[in-house]
Protein backbone atom coordinates (compact mmCIF):
# COMPACT_ATOMS: atom_id res chain seq x y z
CA UNK A 1 0.00 0.00 0.00
CA UNK A 2 1.24 3.40 -0.77
CA UNK A 3 2.24 5.50 1.97
CA UNK A 4 2.33 9.43 2.23
CA UNK A 5 3.51 11.78 4.63
CA UNK A 6 1.44 14.32 6.43
CA UNK A 7 2.16 16.51 9.26
CA UNK A 8 -0.15 16.54 12.17
CA UNK A 9 -0.25 18.21 15.83
CA UNK A 10 -0.49 16.62 18.50
CA UNK A 11 -1.01 17.21 22.58
CA UNK A 12 1.96 17.24 24.33
CA UNK A 13 1.97 14.68 26.64
CA UNK A 14 0.44 12.23 23.94
CA UNK A 15 3.60 12.70 21.89
CA UNK A 16 5.35 11.69 24.88
CA UNK A 17 3.52 8.61 25.43
CA UNK A 18 4.00 7.49 21.69
CA UNK A 19 7.73 8.44 21.88
CA UNK A 20 8.14 6.00 25.38
CA UNK A 21 6.07 3.56 23.13
CA UNK A 22 8.79 3.62 20.97
CA UNK A 23 11.60 3.62 23.06
CA UNK A 24 9.94 0.72 24.75
CA UNK A 25 9.66 -0.99 21.75
CA UNK A 26 5.92 -1.78 21.26
CA UNK A 27 6.12 0.44 17.42
CA UNK A 28 9.48 0.63 15.94
CA UNK A 29 8.39 4.62 14.91
CA UNK A 30 5.70 7.30 16.12
CA UNK A 31 4.59 6.79 12.22
CA UNK A 32 3.72 3.19 12.92
CA UNK A 33 2.05 4.13 15.82
CA UNK A 34 -0.17 6.94 14.21
CA UNK A 35 -1.05 4.27 11.67
CA UNK A 36 -1.67 1.47 14.20
CA UNK A 37 -3.75 4.11 16.32
CA UNK A 38 -6.06 5.25 12.97
CA UNK A 39 -6.34 1.58 11.84
CA UNK A 40 -8.31 0.64 15.42
CA UNK A 41 -10.42 3.78 15.15
CA UNK A 42 -11.15 2.33 11.83
CA UNK A 43 -12.00 -1.22 12.17
CA UNK A 44 -14.40 0.28 15.76
CA UNK A 45 -16.13 2.58 13.33
CA UNK A 46 -16.53 -0.24 11.10
CA UNK A 47 -17.50 -2.81 13.69
CA UNK A 48 -20.34 -0.01 15.30
CA UNK A 49 -22.27 0.30 11.75
CA UNK A 50 -22.22 -3.56 11.84
CA UNK A 51 -23.50 -3.26 15.14
CA UNK A 52 -26.03 -0.26 14.47
CA UNK A 53 -27.22 -2.91 11.26
CA UNK A 54 -28.01 -5.42 13.73
CA UNK A 55 -30.26 -3.51 15.71
CA UNK A 56 -32.46 -2.94 12.68
CA UNK A 57 -32.88 -6.63 12.82
CA UNK A 58 -36.54 -7.48 14.21
CA UNK A 59 -36.10 -10.95 16.26
CA UNK A 60 -39.19 -12.48 15.66
CA UNK A 61 -38.64 -12.43 12.09
CA UNK A 62 -34.93 -13.66 12.38
CA UNK A 63 -36.09 -16.74 15.13
CA UNK A 64 -38.56 -17.47 12.52
CA UNK A 65 -35.92 -17.87 9.37
CA UNK A 66 -33.90 -19.99 11.90
CA UNK A 67 -36.60 -22.45 13.33
CA UNK A 68 -37.94 -22.73 9.59
CA UNK A 69 -34.24 -23.62 7.95
CA UNK A 70 -33.55 -26.23 11.40
CA UNK A 71 -37.14 -27.78 10.95
CA UNK A 72 -35.54 -29.02 7.65
CA UNK A 73 -38.42 -26.59 5.63
CA UNK A 74 -35.64 -25.18 3.61
CA UNK A 75 -33.45 -27.64 2.04
CA UNK A 76 -29.43 -27.00 2.00
CA UNK A 77 -27.77 -25.80 -0.29
CA UNK A 78 -26.06 -27.21 -3.03
CA UNK A 79 -21.96 -27.16 -3.31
Amino acid sequence: MATAKVAISIDEQLLREVDRWVEEGEFPSRSRAVQMALSVLKERRADRAFLEELTKLDPAEERALADEFLTGETAWPEY
